[in-house]
């Protein structure tokens, strides 16, 4: 007898998990999402080095060896750095130098591959979301393309630009990914849990469906394993345990009760990786002053701020321009400033309690995106940069949830369309702001041309013209950041002034100007007398000028501020060397070579022991100088006197020509020459 024919109505394939459809359908999604992040983002990758890049990555110590992993998982918190209690963070940016140095490229693939990761474990939540069955219904036929929709257009769109272009963010693209991990396998736990349950009046051992994803325990273990990398990776991560729990409340459970009485061993796990946060957030001992209660603004001064940054956050969700580096530190003090922000603000806020209770999936995502802003935005306060566009990372996955839902409800035909347009708008200028990243005069100059009353971007900016010679044009930046943060120094507000004296004075010194840039260094420590880099380039104009004691007055100031500022020891014993205090001078710079075994300081302790006569010594440091560093010029010139003055002329004739191959113009090394040689000339 035949086996019966299948119903008309019955779809040969489907959506369900495992089916060959499913399958080939989740790879085409997986491949146009990543072929998207690629487009959009395909000049990213030599984007330089900017802003906190460089206390964090390239003056950062820790993650010069990667084999001292101690060091590497207990990250500097001095300065307010990125990575302080952000151990993972730093094990990132450890294993990037360890593999490329400091070539930029490989930090900025490393950024995109995360963001490339979170895009498909979005992907992923929202095509199981969409299959829930409070979902299934409505959208669960459509589930793939509009979690592709969703993930898609997160992925692109060019608000994300400074999580994933500006390296040091990786901070928050890497939370995110954890983030999202563990929901994800919380997601896939459920549903493993769901298959291996009995249906009513079925024994067991038939209800377990042969392509249903098995194993709960281990999903739920890789949910917690996650979650507690990303407890190490940021603060923001402190909310994912009670999104997990508001998710099987709202999705899966069905109630609060439903949720903790099921998985409450779960939820305490979860609920456990805070005292590793907690841990991680008290040694960092407030970010170094840059963060937390008690700094700066008051709490409500910082609260009324943060609703004009809410606001601002919601219309580049929908309208991403113009997007600005750096908002400077400005604050709204009056509750009738910020009364248009607050009154936005807490209608959503109330229109989500409503919804948590009356529609449950909407108020999901309105409480996602508050929940995820709330340790930036009033939790713990951030004075120094109370507005940022990272951290919409995450908040922006429920605003385009919400967007991309509900106009495919209200317009399903016309709704690809305007999805695929928007995905194309999005990816061009991703990869148009990416162009702004490309160094760091181009980020600080767009940044002053739609803020140009943020003194620090004038200040920074002042920076990237400096390093690239233009001094005339980096000290009108200095004037004018001096100008609008002048104010606040008087008050006592958060102010640069200190910093902008400091780098105008640099400026004026490299254009002779030393008198100038003396005054500066003064002015920047009679409002901050902890400022090390004042201390210590007024130190070195008194070396310049011979004035000895004033010299090591300043010296002496820096390293009682900074005790193991190398640069400072080596200055410091070239004054005392010239005040005839040898012994003082050569600790100092013992210090510094300890502190900094380089080939440069492997050359100024050469150089003090040639002065003080200790020549076999000199010459093993001339030569570590140079086997650490072959081209070093003004090595081999020291080491040919050295050299020279132990009686062995070759040998001194031999480095006096490789310096000037180096140096052509360094003449005291072809007079040295010309003398040896003449010494050697029968007469």
């Amino acid at each position: 007898m035949p086996p019966p024919a299948k119903p008309r109505d019955t779809p040969r394939t489907g959506d369900r998990p495992g089916s060959v459809t499913s399958r080939g359908a989740i790879w085409l999604a997986t491949a146009c999402l990543v072929g998207a992040i690629l487009i959009a983002y395909h000049d990213s990758f030599s984007g330089a080095f900017v802003f906190d890049d460089g206390p964090a990555i390239l003056d950062n110590p820790s993650i010069r060896h990667l084999s001292a992993l101690g060091a590497v998982l207990s990250p500097p918190r001095e300065n307010g750095q990125t990575v302080g209690g952000r151990p993972v963070v730093n094990l990132s940016l450890a294993v990037n130098r360890a593999l490329g140095g400091e070539d930029v490229r490989g930090y900025h693939v490393f950024n995109l591959v995360v963001h490339a990761l979170a895009a498909l474990v979005l992907f992923g939540i929202g095509r199981r979301t969409l299959r829930q069955p409070a979902l299934r219904d409505r959208f669960g036929s459509a589930a793939t393309s509009l979690a592709l929709t969703i993930a898609l257009l997160w992925a692109v769109h060019p608000l994300l630009t400074e999580s994933v272009t500006y390296v040091i963010q990786r901070a928050e693209s890497l939370m995110g990914l954890f983030y999202l991990l563990t929901l994800y396998c919380f997601i896939r736990g459920t549903e493993s849990s769901a298959a291996l349950q009995p249906a009513l009046g079925v024994p067991r051992v038939f209800a377990v469906r042969a392509e249903a994803p098995r194993y709960p325990k281990a999903w739920f273990a890789l949910s917690f394993v996650f979650c507690f990398f990303g407890m190490a990776t940021k603060e923001v991560m402190a909310t994912a345990p009670l999104v997990v729990l508001l998710y099987d409340r709202t999705f899966v459970a069905g109630s609060w009760r439903a949720a903790w009485a099921r998985r409450k061993i779960f939820y305490l796990g979860l609920g456990a990786t805070w005292l590793l946060l907690g841990w991680l957030v008290l040694g960092a001992q407030n970010r170094g002053g840059t963060a937390g209660l008690g700094l700066g603004d008051s709490v409500w001064t910082y609260t009324l701020t943060q609703t004009r940054a809410i606001t601002l956050y919601l219309r580049l969700a929908l309208w991403p321009r113009p997007l600005v580096f750096d908002y400077g530190t400005d604050a709204i003090g009056q509750l009738a400033d910020a009364l248009p922000y607050a009154t936005v603000v807490v209608t959503l806020l109330v229109v989500a309690v409503v919804m948590l209770w009356r529609r449950p999936v909407a108020g999901f995502l309105a409480a996602w995106f508050f929940a995820i802003l709330a340790p930036s935005s009033s939790i713990v306060p951030i004075p120094v940069q109370p507005m940022a566009e990272h951290r919409m990372y995450l908040p922006l996955a429920a605003v385009i949830a919400l967007a991309v839902v509900g106009v495919y409800w209200h317009a399903r035909r016309a709704c690809w369309f305007v999805f695929a347009a928007t995905a194309l708008a999005f990816a061009a200028l991703t990869a148009a702001r990416n162009e702004d990243f490309r160094t760091p005069g181009s980020i600080w100059a767009d940044t002053v041309a739609k803020r140009p009353g943020n003194a620090r971007a004038q200040c920074y900016l002042g920076d990237a013209l400096a390093a690239q010679g233009e001094l005339v044009a980096a000290l009108a930046h200095y004037d004018e950041a001096t100008r609008l943060d002048r104010p606040a120094s008087v008050r006592g507000d958060r102010s640069i002034f200190g910093d902008i004296m400091v780098n105008s004075g640099n400026v004026l010194r490299a254009m002779g100007r030393e008198d100038e840039a003396a005054k500066r260094y003064e002015d920047a420590l009679r409002i901050d007398p902890s400022l090390v880099a004042a201390h210590f380039n007024l130190g070195a104009l008194r070396l310049q000028a011979n004035q000895l004691p004033a010299a090591v007055e300043q010296f002496e100031q820096a390293l009682k501020i900074d005790p193991n500022y190398a640069e400072a020891h080596t200055s410091l014993g070239s004054a005392l060397l010239l005040q005839g205090r040898a012994a003082e001078a050569l600790a100092h710079y013992e210090t510094a070579l300890r502190l900094d075994p380089s080939a440069k300081a492997h050359q100024n302790l050469g150089i003090a022991l040639l002065y003080v006569r200790r020549l076999p010594e000199a010459v093993a440091h001339l030569e570590r100088a140079i086997e650490l560093k072959p081209d070093f010029a003004p090595a081999h010139e020291f080491l040919g006197n050295a050299l020279a003055a132990l009686g062995r002329k070759a040998e001194a004739v031999a480095h006096y020509q490789r310096a000037l191959q180096l140096e052509p113009g360094n003449e005291r090394a072809r007079r040295a020459l010309e003398m040896l040689s003449a010494s050697n000339t029968p007469k």
